[in-house]
């Protein structure tokens, strides 16, 4: 039987409405596979400018939340909030795959953005479809070990 360790995540006392997080990874899917379709490198570059403003600014709403936001109300559920901390820490692992994606497209590596795009895609269809954090499971066996060893 395979074991796995306990989850850990960042934490911090800012909540966010979890129905507009998968809302926003909705539209994550949807922007990627426009790029997929069209093979327009302006939709990558544009996740990684909204991966930014979540990852690493205050402004309360990027232009994927705000829309995310804007589709909660319309079908009016209730806010369901959960802790913030790990869905920063999974925009930054977003900002990167985008900018990664973005260069890797200008510069003709095609496989390359490809790959890196369907990773992407994945983890927010994770969220989306499955209300599965990715980003908890990259910290836990990636992050927090390389922090723990190097305190050691």
């Amino acid at each position: 039987m395979i074991q796995f360790k306990q989850m850990i995540c960042p934490i911090s006392t800012e909540r966010v409405d979890e129905n507009r997080v998968r809302a926003t990874a909705f539209g994550v899917i949807v922007t990627m596979g426009a790029f997929f379709v069209t093979g327009n490198v302006l939709f990558p570059a544009f996740l990684s400018i909204d991966f930014f403003i979540r990852a690493f600014t205050k402004i309360k709403y990027s232009p994927l939340s705000w829309l995310g936001h804007i589709f909660v109300i319309a079908i009016g559920t209730k806010p369901v909030l959960i802790d913030k901390a790990p869905k920063i820490f999974a925009a930054r692992i977003g900002f990167l795959l985008t900018a990664v994606t973005t260069i890797s497209a200008l510069a003709g590596l095609s496989l390359l953005a490809a790959v890196v795009g369907i990773t992407l895609v994945g983890f927010a269809f994770l969220e989306c479809g499955l209300n599965f954090c990715a980003g908890c499971w990259v910290y836990t066996y990636v992050i927090y070990p390389l922090v723990r060893n190097n305190h050691r």
